[in-house]
């Protein structure tokens, strides 16, 4: 996968647990863990603007991009 997901670099920062975030997004720990681990195939841009705001971030702090 090109696109890599640093959600726990952020949590780290954040001294924040997943199951925080999980809770404060309104996401199950769950799908979470799918995109953690870099599994998740898609994400919808409100869970992605939830996941900022309540991270206090940018997309492109938790999102990257790898060459294959």
């Amino acid at each position: 996968m090109s696109i890599i997901v640093n959600i726990d670099v952020m949590l780290a920062k954040r001294k924040m647990s997943s199951g925080e975030l999980a809770e404060k997004v309104g996401i199950t720990p769950a799908n979470l863990s799918i995109l953690k681990n870099n599994k998740a195939k898609a994400i919808r841009f409100s869970t992605l603007e939830k996941i900022c705001e309540v991270l206090e971030c940018k997309p492109g702090d938790i999102l990257d991009y790898e060459k294959k």
